[in-house]
C-alpha cells in the first residue's frame, strides 16, 4: 500500500472549494452575458410568487433556460406575461450556486415582434384619437331588450358555440352570425365589410336589422389580434349606427376597437350578458312589480275608503243644515200676514190719491193720444209687410233662376264624371297591360326552365336514344337479339336500323303504354308544364 502511494505524481492543479468554483462560475457567466436578448415561448409560468417575483422558463424547439422577473421590475412591465406567449427578454444571465443551474434575470419584456408593432399601435392610436373616434361623448347605450343580435366572429371556433350559448341561456333571442377569419391577411378587411354590411341592413330587407352587434374572438399574441387594430376596422366601429361590443381576447388583451366601440367585453361570453338581460330575472321582476302594484292598489283603495269614511263622518246631518233655513222661513210666514195688509193698505191710499187728480178731460185727451199712436203703429205695419213682400218676391226669383240653372250643373257633373271614368279605364289598361308583362316573363323564366330539363339538349351534344320495336327505350345490349328491328333518335330525326349478331332474340315482354310517346311508336313531345 505505501508503494502505491509512493509512485503517484503531486498534480500543479490549484485546489478550490465548491463555494469558490461556484461564485468564480457565476463571476464568469455573468462578465461575459452582462446583457443579453433572448427571444422564446414562455413555460411554466403560474403567476407572480407570494413574494411578488415571478419564476418561470424560456424555451424553443431544442432547449429552455430558468428566468426569473423580480418584484421591482415585474411591477413596471407593460404587460401581464402568459403561459404559451413567445416573447422577447432583456437581461443578463447568471447561475444559482445552490442547484448548479444558470438562469437569466429579465429587466424588460415585450412580446415577440411588438416593438415596433407596439410602437405602429400607439401611434395610429394617437391618430385616431386625435380624430375624435375614441370620445365618449359619442358611446351610445346598448338597447335593454334587443329582438335580433348580429354576431361578426369565425363561424368555425369556440367563441360563436359560448357566445349562442349564453344567449339561449339568458335570454334566447334571434342571432344573425356573419362569417369572417379573424387572423390573417384580408380578416381586418373583412371585419370591416361584416360591421358595414350589418349597418346596411333595410327594414323592408331578408334580414332582420340587429339591434346590437357583438365583433368576437379568442386570446391570442399582439400578432393574432392585429387584425383588430386595423384602421378600417375601427372607423367602420366607430361609425356603426347600431351599438356595438367589442370582445376581442381576453380581460388583459386591448386592441384599438375596444376604444371605438360602444362597451367592452372581457370575453365573449360576457359581450353575450351585455347584449341580454336574464329571462328568468326579468319574470321575477315583472312578477315582483305585480305584485306590488296589486297591493299598492288594495292599499290605496284603503285608504281612500277610510278618507270618504272620516268625510261621511265630517259632514253635518239634514236636520242640521235645515235648521236656519227652516227658521227664516218660519219668522217670514209670521210676518207675511202683518206684511200683505199694510202693503194693501197703501195700495188703497195710492188709489184714492191718484182717483181724485182725474177728470174727464185727462181721459179723453188719453184716448187721443192712445188712438194717434195706434194709427202710426198701423201705417208702420203697412210699410214692412210691403218690404216682406217683396223680399220674398226676390227671393222667388232667384229660386227660380236657380232652379233654371239646374241643368247646367247637372252636365258639369254628367262631363266630370265620365273623365273620372275615362282616367280609370287607362290606369285599368295599364295594369292589366303590365300584369301581362309579368305573366309573360313567367312563362319565359318557366320555358327556360323546361328546355334546360329537357332530353333533347343531351341529345344535341351526339347523344342518341334506342327504341325497341315495341317503342320503348333500350336500357341494356343484352335485352336486344340479332335481327331485331330498333329505332335511333337522334338530335334532328330518328331511323330504323336492325340488329347484327348472333344473340338470340330477347323474350317479348308485354307492351307498356307511354305518357311521352305518340301512338305511332316514334319518339314523344316533350309535354307542358301548364
Amino acid at each position: 500500500m505505501s508503494s502505491f502511494f509512493e509512485s503517484e505524481t503531486p498534480s500543479n492543479l490549484a485546489e478550490y472549494s465548491v463555494s469558490e468554483l461556484s461564485g468564480s462560475i457565476k463571476r464568469t457567466v455573468e462578465q461575459a452575458f452582462d446583457q443579453v436578448r433572448v427571444r422564446g415561448e414562455i413555460s411554466g409560468y403560474r403567476g407572480p410568487h407570494s413574494s411578488g417575483h415571478a419564476y418561470f422558463a424560456l424555451k424553443d424547439d431544442k432547449a429552455r433556460i430558468d428566468a426569473v422577473i423580480w418584484k421591482g421590475t415585474m411591477s413596471r412591465l407593460k404587460f401581464r406575461p402568459e403561459e404559451g406567449m413567445e416573447v422577447i427578454a432583456t437581461g443578463k444571465v447568471t447561475t444559482f450556486p445552490g442547484s448548479s443551474k444558470y438562469q437569466i434575470v429579465i429587466e424588460t419584456l415585450e412580446p415577440a415582434g411588438a416593438g415596433a408593432l407596439m410602437a405602429l399601435l400607439e401611434e395610429r392610436k394617437r391618430k385616431l384619437a386625435a380624430e375624435g373616434l375614441f370620445d365618449s361623448a359619442r358611446k351610445r347605450a346598448l338597447p335593454f331588450m334587443p329582438r335580433v343580435i348580429g354576431v361578426v366572429t369565425s363561424p368555425t371556433g369556440a367563441v360563436i358555440r359560448d357566445i349562442l350559448h349564453r344567449i339561449s341561456d339568458r335570454f334566447p333571442v334571434h342571432v344573425i352570425v356573419w362569417p369572417v377569419r379573424v387572423q390573417g391577411e384580408g380578416s381586418g378587411n373583412e371585419v370591416a365589410a361584416a360591421i358595414e354590411g350589418f349597418n346596411a341592413f333595410s327594414p323592408a330587407g331578408l334580414f332582420a336589422v340587429p339591434d346590437v352587434l357583438i365583433v368576437a374572438r379568442g386570446g391570442g399574441s399582439l400578432e393574432d389580434l392585429w387584425s383588430f387594430n386595423d384602421e378600417a376596422v375601427v372607423r367602420a366601429a366607430a361609425a356603426s349606427r347600431i351599438p356595438l361590443i367589442s370582445a376581442v381576447g381576453h380581460e388583459t388583451d386591448w386592441t384599438l376597437i375596444d376604444h371605438a366601440a360602444d362597451q367592452r367585453a372581457p370575453t365573449p361570453t360576457g359581450a353575450a350578458e351585455m347584449a341580454v338581460p336574464v329571462k328568468a330575472e326579468l319574470e321575477a321582476m315583472v312578477a315582483g312589480l305585480g305584485a306590488r302594484l296589486r297591493g299598492a292598489a288594495t292599499r290605496q283603495m284603503d285608504n281612500r275608503r277610510q278618507a270618504l269614511r272620516a268625510l261621511g263622518r265630517a259632514l253635518p246631518s239634514l236636520d242640521q243644515l235645515l235648521a236656519l233655513p227652516r227658521r227664516r222661513f218660519d219668522e217670514a210666514s209670521t210676518g207675511l200676514g202683518r206684511g200683505l195688509q199694510m202693503n194693501t193698505a197703501n195700495k188703497r191710499r195710492s188709489f184714492e190719491r191718484i182717483a181724485a187728480h182725474l177728470r174727464p178731460d185727462m181721459l179723453s185727451n188719453r184716448l187721443a193720444g192712445d188712438r194717434q199712436r195706434l194709427a202710426e203703429r198701423m201705417m208702420r205695419a203697412e210699410r214692412i209687410v210691403e218690404r216682406m213682400i217683396d223680399r220674398a218676391r226676390g227671393r222667388t226669383s232667384a229660386a227660380d233662376a236657380s232652379l233654371r240653372a239646374l241643368p247646367v250643373r247637372i252636365l258639369g257633373q254628367v262631363h266630370r264624371s265620365r273623365d273620372r271614368i275615362a282616367g280609370l279605364s287607362a290606369r285599368s289598361d295599364t295594369a292589366m297591360a303590365a300584369d301581362l308583362r309579368r305573366l309573360r316573363g313567367l312563362v319565359v323564366a318557366q320555358d327556360r326552365v323546361l328546355q334546360s330539363l329537357s332530353y333533347r339538349n343531351v341529345l344535341k351534344r351526339g347523344y342518341a336514344i334506342v327504341y325497341d320495336n315495341a317503342g320503348l327505350p333500350v336500357h341494356a345490349a343484352a335485352s336486344l337479339g340479332s335481327g331485331q328491328a330498333i329505332s335511333i333518335e337522334f338530335a334532328d330525326d330518328s331511323v330504323n336500323a336492325v340488329t347484327t349478331g348472333d344473340r338470340p332474340p330477347p323474350a317479348p315482354k308485354p307492351a307498356k303504354k307511354r305518357a311521352d310517346k305518340e301512338i305511332s311508336g316514334g319518339p314523344a313531345k316533350q309535354g307542358s308544364l301548364f
